[in-house]
């Protein structure tokens, strides 16, 4: 199986190689084959038999039309989607997907929880996301028509939501900042995501994207399971691990956590 090439995938990669090898099943990995555009092409010619990906990112890359964003949504017209010989399996309630997080003393100056909430103070704040959202459907303007959030200032920032966005949040150069949900540096910040009750952000549940002929019945059972216990809060540990100051690797790291789960 293989991964995309950022930590978090090759780490999920090596969750479902462990959990099949300890299932009877024989499975390798293939870390870091490159971006989406990349590992689906893989996937299709045989070079892999199965990617971990994100549903709703999936989704847009089969269907650029796609307009889902709930989790129930995205996974009803997904598996439709997909070319020939493709399919996914069950997606985990694990999401890596961008979220607005504030920091608590901010949280708790305004009464944030949601960005219900947000949007009824965005105009006193500086909104840190990258320069893309300025115009993308779920970045400002979903935020705007939404919530109501026509921020003081459009903060854009190139890292993703790393260290640099970080650094202007903790400084309150900005107020509110779009970070990825699993990133490690939400818990070891302090940082409060806020709740998404409108589904601004389409749904991004970790699910296996697998060729129909080479994974068979038992595999998929196995897989499956995996799916049924990965949470959000999973992945922000891992990354942790992984992407932290432990550098763990990530075949050790997806080891324990099966051994934590029972899964191998």
């Amino acid at each position: 199986m293989g991964s995309a090439n950022f930590p978090e995938s090759e780490t999920l990669a090596e969750i479902y190689a462990g959990a099949l090898n300890a299932g009877g099943i024989a499975a390798t990995t293939k870390p870091r084959i490159g971006s989406r555009e990349v590992y689906v092409r893989a996937v299709q010619d045989g070079s892999i038999d199965l990617v971990p990906d994100y549903s709703g990112n999936l989704l847009r890359y089969v269907d650029k039309n796609a307009t889902a964003v709930s989790a129930v949504d995205v996974m009803e017209e997904l598996p439709g989607k997909l070319p020939a010989g493709l399919a996914v399996l069950e997606p985990a309630a694990a999401e890596d997907k961008d979220s607005i997080v504030v920091t608590e003393q901010t949280a708790a100056m305004y009464g944030l929880k949601n960005l219900d909430d947000l949007g009824k103070i965005c105009d006193q704040i500086a909104l840190g996301m990258p320069a893309e959202a300025q115009e993308r459907p779920q970045g400002l303007p979903g935020l705007t028509a939404k919530y109501g959030c026509v921020p003081k200032e459009f903060v854009p920032f190139s890292d993703g939501g790393g260290p640099v966005t970080l650094r202007a949040l903790l400084d309150d150069r900005i107020q509110a900042a779009d970070i990825f949900s699993t990133s490690p540096l939400i818990a070891r910040n302090n940082l409060v995501p806020l709740e998404d009750p409108k589904d601004n952000f389409a749904a991004q549940q970790v699910l296996p994207l697998i060729r129909t002929d080479r994974v068979g019945n038992e595999a998929r059972k196995i897989l499956n399971r995996v799916s049924r216990v990965l949470t959000t809060e999973d992945l922000m540990q891992l990354n942790e691990q992984v992407s932290g100051n432990a550098k763990q690797n990530p075949k050790d790291a997806a080891s324990a956590w099966l051994h934590n789960e029972d899964l191998a």
